[in-house]
């Protein structure tokens, strides 16, 4: 059986794929690593019963972010992966549901704050993960050739999220927090 522990990483450094050895701290390590955080955050949020009828829609962003991550995370210069792009259709499958969400939600009259139920606030976790992920990729994309798919799905995703927490109350019947 092969060992989960490599000690390759034991000085502060790790690989991309293509072999590349660079500091953990790294930009590009940053950005796959928020993206993962970002993934596990949505595998908390489909836990939440009360978001049942968006468990489909969670697990196809669970598998996009996974791509998302492999694509920062390969070298283009030393990788021989062909790694599936992220297709604009995603994109258009978050538009989507951010738009029937909001169809059975009441208009926005004020800022909400996260809360009131655990859906609510896993949502609006994420929401901030899926932020600071789109920052460090654009970050990356001025220092490398990035898809743009991937920064416009990262911006999509977060408005998705946010309408998340917002169906989350609704369905929960807990409401939503107005800030005052």
């Amino acid at each position: 059986m092969a060992k989960i522990y490599t000690k390759t990483g034991d000085k502060g450094k790790t690989s991309l794929l293509g072999g590349t050895r660079v500091p953990k701290y790294h930009l590009r390590i940053e950005a796959y690593g928020t993206v993962d955080e970002l993934n596990a955050n949505i595998g908390m949020l489909g836990e939440q019963k009360v978001l049942q009828s968006l468990f489909p829609l969670m697990r196809e962003v669970q598998n996009n972010l996974f791509s998302i991550g492999s694509i920062l995370a390969n070298d283009p210069e030393k990788s021989h992966f062909q790694l599936p792009p992220l297709q604009e259709e995603e994109i258009l499958k978050l538009e989507a549901s951010i738009d029937a969400l909001n169809a059975q939600l009441d208009p926005l009259q004020n800022f909400v704050l996260p809360g009131g139920h655990p859906a609510n606030a896993w949502a609006h976790v994420a929401r901030t993960i899926c932020r600071r992920a789109e920052r460090r990729v654009v970050e990356l994309s001025e220092q490398t050739e990035l898809d743009p798919h991937i920064v416009t799905y990262l911006n999509r995703l977060s408005d998705w999220l946010f309408m998340v927490a917002r169906f989350a109350s609704k369905e929960s019947g807990a409401g939503e927090i107005i800030w005052k």
